[in-house]
Formats: structure tokens, C-alpha cells, sequence
């Protein structure tokens, strides 16, 4: 059996695009989440690897839909294999049911990780020249150095309870805690 498996990081984004993908590449099941941080915790890839065969084939349209990471997806494709199942991938042109399938998995998701690196290595480079110009990037603070002191004060002094000084200077408590 084909098993599809579609991810998306945001609500703002659509599945449809790679359900279609998936359907015409004659997935019978499609699996699909919508995860929005980078752990592991994916109910339907969890599902679908519970439900995986001997012989069948887990395909998605990009590796980077099943895994945020390298050594999530070695985990991932080895834990497909061990079960003694195959992984397509459609954008990539890689299946792993044959061993040059394998090699080519392995060398695109090396250079895949190495990519993320570096976008990573070059956002950190980027800052860390913003601030050397005297930029600082972030949000801008909830309460002035004198809001902060008047939040110390009307809980210090007049004991006031967190959440009626939030609702004062309409921020979160947990703004409020962070100045205590």
C-alpha cells in the first residue's frame, strides 16, 4: 500500500497542494499534520508509521515535509525500513526501495542539514552585525523603565494583585511577572 504524508508549519498554510501530489502519485491513505514548532510531535506521522507494512511505501512531496532535521529524518526513513517498507520522495526523485535510491537519500539530506546550517550560521552573522551598528532587533518593551517601576511600587507597596496590574497597563501577567 502507498501511505501519503503531507505536513504544513502554519495554519495559513494549505495541505491541499500535497494531497493532490500525493493522490497522483497513487497514495491510498494520506496521512496530514499541521505543526507549527519543530518537535517531533506529529500525531499522524506517528499514526502512520503505527500502521506501516511490510511493503509498503511512505511517500511525500519534498523530505523536508517528513523531517525538520537530518537526524530526524534518518530516524524516520530508517524506522520505515526496519519495518521493511519503502520511502518515495517526490520532489527529490528518491526512493529508497533500491540501494541507489539509499545513497542518493543519504547525499540529499546531507546537503539538505548542511543547507540549514548555513542559513542559520548566516542569519546569526547577520545580527550579530546589526548590533555592532547599534541595532537591536526583537519587539520594542511592553513597559518603560518608569512603568516598570510603577508596577514594583503598586505590587510592593499597595499590594495589588498581578493580574489587576496587568489589566492597568494592558499587558499579560506574565509581562508583569518578568518585572518583579
Amino acid at each position: 500500500m502507498i501511505l501519503g504524508y503531507a505536513r504544513v508549519s502554519t495554519r495559513d498554510q494549505n495541505l491541499d497542494g500535497q494531497k493532490d501530489a500525493l493522490a497522483a502519485a497513487g497514495a491510498e491513505r494520506i496521512f496530514a499534520d499541521t505543526i507549527t514548532r519543530t518537535t517531533r510531535a506529529r500525531p499522524e506521522l506517528d499514526r502512520l508509521l503505527t500502521e506501516l507494512r511490510h511493503g509498503d511505501v511512505v511517500v511525500v512531496t519534498k523530505y523536508d515535509r517528513l523531517a525538520r532535521s537530518l537526524k530526524d529524518l534518518l530516524e524516520i526513513v530508517d524506522l520505515i525500513q526496519t519495518r521493511s517498507a519503502g520511502f518515495r520522495s517526490l520532489g527529490e526523485d528518491i526512493d529508497t526501495t533500491s540501494p541507489a535510491g539509499r545513497l542518493v537519500f543519504h547525499v540529499f539530506a546531507s546537503i539538505a542539514q548542511f543547507e540549514r546550517e548555513r542559513i542559520v550560521e548566516r542569519t546569526k552573522e547577520g545580527l550579530e552585525a546589526a548590533r555592532k551598528r547599534g541595532r537591536v532587533g526583537g519587539r520594542p518593551p511592553a513597559l518603560s523603565s518608569a512603568q516598570k517601576v510603577e508596577v514594583k511600587r503598586m505590587r510592593d507597596v499597595e499590594r495589588r494583585p498581578i493580574p489587576e496590574i496587568a489589566d492597568l497597563f494592558k499587558v499579560s501577567t506574565k509581562t508583569i511577572r518578568r518585572v518583579l
